[in-house]
C-alpha cells in the first residue's frame, strides 16, 4: 500500500495527539492517585485525632479489660466512616480493638507506632499489617499528660487502588473521544492541504521545484517574479546579470521592484517588449501578472538585452521609419492627387499644371538640398521621412541652411544617431501639437565641424520646467499624460553614451526646448 501525503499527514497527527494526551493521561493519573491517598490518609488522620481525644478511649485505659469498652466504641465508627480498621493499642503495641475480635491482645504489625508512642506525633503511614497493605492514620492518646496509648484509624491499599482505577475510567474515555476528533481534524486538515497542493505528493513537488528551477536559470531571458507588494520573489541569474553591476553576484530577494525597474507604476497591466533601461543595458521588457482567484496576487517580468536583439531591432526600427516616412507621403501625394483631380474636373488645366511645377519644384528642392547636406542615406530618409510627417501633421519642419554632414559613421554610432534624433524629433512633434496658441514649428541643425558631429532640435513649444529638468533623462519620467512614457529620452541617452557621445538640454529661440546631440568623430563605437 502506498502510502500518500494524505495517509501520511493523518497518521503522524494522530500519533502525536495521542502520545500527547497519553503523556497527560499518565501525568494526570498519577496525579490523581496521590491526590485521593493523600485525601484518604488525612481522612483516617482526622478519625484517629478524633477518636485518641474522646474522653471514653482514655478512661477505658485505667479499667482493668480497655478492650471490652474499647471494641464496643471503635466497631460503630468504623461501620459509619467505611474505615477498613480501627485499632487501639496500649503504650507497649498491644491491641485493645480490633476489626478480628481473635487478634486482640496481640501486638500491633507494621513497627510503624514508635514516632506516636515516643515522640507524641501524628502522621500518616503506608505499611502491611494483617489485612493488608493500608494507609494508615496514627494519632497518641494521652492521659493525664502521658502517652498511654496509639489509635490507628486505616483503609486498604487495595480499595484505595479501586477508586483511583474508577476515577481514571474517565479520563481514558475521554482520551478516546479526542482521539476521534484529533483523527477527524486530521483529515480535514490533510484534505485542506492536499487542495491547497493541487493533490500533489511531495516528491512530485520536489520534481517540479527542480524542474522549475532549472527552466528558470537555464533561461537566456532575464526574469523577476514579484509578490502583490511589488517585493520580489525570485530573480534568475540572467536577470542577475542583466541588472547588477558586479557580474550578477546581488541578490535581490526581498527587495522592492522599484530599486530593479525605475518608473513602475502597477502590475496589473499587461504589456510587451517594452523598452526600459536597467542597470546598464537597454532591455526589452514583458510583464505579466499572476491571478488567484480572480484576485491579483503577483507579476512575472522578463527581459532580454537589447543587444541580443539587435540586428531584429534594428530592422525593425527602420521599416517602422520606412513605414511612417511612406505613410506619411502616401498621404500627402494622394491629397494632391486630389487636388489635381479636383482641378481638372473643373476644366483649370493651367492651375493644375501649376500646382504639378509648384510641388515637383519644391520636392527636388527638398530632396536636392538633402542629398547635398547629407551623406549618409539612413540619416537622408529619416529625415525626409520626418518632413513628410510634419506636413502630415500641420508641423512647419525646417533645416538651417548652413546644415551640414559629411562624416561617415560607423554602425554602432548609425545606429544610436537614427534612434537618437528619431526620438527627440518625435517628442518635438507631441510637444508642439500640444501647444495651442503658438506657431507649430521645429528646427533642425547638424554640423560635422570640429571634433564632434553636432544636431540641434528646438521647437516652439512651451519648453521645460526646471524642477523637471533633474529627471528629464530618467526610465520612466515623462512631462506628458498617459501610459507607455518616459522611455524615448533614457534610451537616447542610453545608446548615445555606449558611442561616446551625450544629450542635454538648451533654451531654444523659439520659444521651447532645444535638444543637442554631441558624437565624438574619434569614437568608433
Amino acid at each position: 500500500m502506498r502510502f500518500t501525503l494524505r495517509l501520511k499527514m493523518i497518521a503522524l497527527m494522530t500519533l502525536l495527539i495521542f502520545g500527547v494526551f497519553s503523556i497527560f493521561v499518565v501525568f494526570l493519573n498519577q496525579f490523581i492517585s496521590n491526590i485521593i491517598e493523600d485525601q484518604v490518609g488525612k481522612r483516617a488522620l482526622n478519625l484517629a485525632h478524633s477518636i485518641s481525644y474522646m474522653p471514653e478511649i482514655k478512661e477505658a485505659f485505667h479499667l482493668e479489660d480497655p478492650s471490652s469498652v474499647i471494641q464496643a466504641i471503635v466497631n460503630p465508627i468504623k461501620e459509619t466512616t467505611g474505615a477498613e480498621f480501627i485499632v487501639v493499642g496500649d503504650s507497649q503495641g498491644i491491641r485493645y480493638s480490633h476489626p478480628n475480635p481473635s487478634r486482640i491482645g496481640e501486638k500491633m504489625v507494621g513497627g510503624d507506632n514508635d514516632r506516636a508512642l515516643l515522640f507524641g506525633q501524628s502522621y500518616v503511614s503506608k505499611k502491611s499489617g494483617t489485612l493488608g497493605l493500608s494507609i494508615r492514620g496514627k494519632a497518641p492518646i494521652y492521659s493525664d499528660g502521658e502517652i498511654v496509648g496509639v489509635v490507628s484509624v486505616g483503609y486498604l491499599n487495595e480499595n484505595v487502588q479501586n477508586i483511583i482505577t474508577n476515577q481514571s475510567k474517565s479520563i481514558w474515555y475521554t482520551l478516546g473521544i479526542v482521539l476521534l476528533i484529533g483523527i477527524i481534524g486530521a483529515i480535514v486538515i490533510s484534505s485542506y492541504i492536499k487542495r491547497v497542493l493541487f493533490h500533489l505528493e511531495p516528491e512530485e513537488i520536489s520534481y517540479l521545484y527542480l524542474q522549475n528551477e532549472a527552466i528558470l536559470q537555464s533561461t537566456h531571458e532575464g526574469i523577476i517574479a514579484i509578490d502583490n507588494r511589488g517585493i520580489i520573489q525570485a530573480t534568475n541569474s540572467a536577470a542577475k546579470q542583466i541588472i547588477s553591476r558586479d557580474k550578477g553576484q546581488e541578490d535581490y530577494f526581498g527587495a522592492s521592484i522599484q530599486e530593479v525597474i525605475p518608473g513602475f507604476h502597477s502590475f496589473g497591466e499587461k504589456f510587451n517588449d517594452r523598452e526600459m533601461v536597467l542597470g546598464e543595458n537597454i532591455v526589452l521588457v514583458n510583464q505579466t501578472p499572476l491571478y488567484s482567484d480572480n484576485s491579483i496576487t503577483g507579476a512575472v517580468f522578463t527581459f532580454r538585452k537589447k543587444s541580443e536583439l539587435q540586428m531584429m531591432t534594428e530592422e525593425l526600427s527602420r521599416i517602422k521609419q520606412y513605414a511612417n516616412a511612406q505613410r506619411a507621403l502616401t498621404h500627402e501625394h494622394s491629397n494632391k492627387l486630389h487636388i489635381i483631380l479636383g482641378l481638372l474636373i473643373h476644366n483649370k488645366l493651367p492651375e493644375a499644371i501649376e500646382f504639378i511645377k509648384k510641388e515637383n519644384n519644391l520636392q527636388s528642392k527638398r530632396v536636392k538640398f538633402l542629398t547635398e547636406k547629407v551623406s549618409d542615406p539612413l540619416i537622408h530618409a529619416l529625415l525626409q521621412g520626418k518632413f513628410n510627417q510634419a506636413q502630415e501633421l500641420g508641423i512647419t519642419l525646417s533645416i538651417q541652411p548652413d546644415s551640414h554632414l559629411d562624416f561617415h559613421f560607423n554602425e554602432n554610432q548609425k545606429d544610436a544617431i537614427l534612434t537618437a534624433l528619431g526620438n527627440v524629433i518625435e517628442n518635438a512633434f507631441d510637444e508642439v501639437r500640444e501647444s495651442k496658441d503658438r506657431k507649430k514649428e521645429v528646427s533642425i541643425f547638424f554640423s560635422d565641424l570640429g571634433d564632434d558631429v553636432i544636431f540641434e532640435i528646438e521647437d516652439s513649444g512651451n519648453g521645460i520646467r526646471d524642477q523637471d529638468y533633474p529627471h528629464l533623462f530618467e526610465q520612466g519620467f515623462s512631462t506628458k499624460k498617459g501610459q507607455h512614457r518616459g522611455t524615448g529620452l533614457a534610451l537616447s541617452r542610453q545608446v548615445l553614451q555606449e558611442i561616446g557621445g551625450e544629450i542635454y538640454l538648451e533654451e531654444g529661440d523659439l520659444g521651447g526646448a532645444c535638444f543637442i546631440i554631441s558624437i565624438p568623430k574619434d569614437m568608433r563605437g
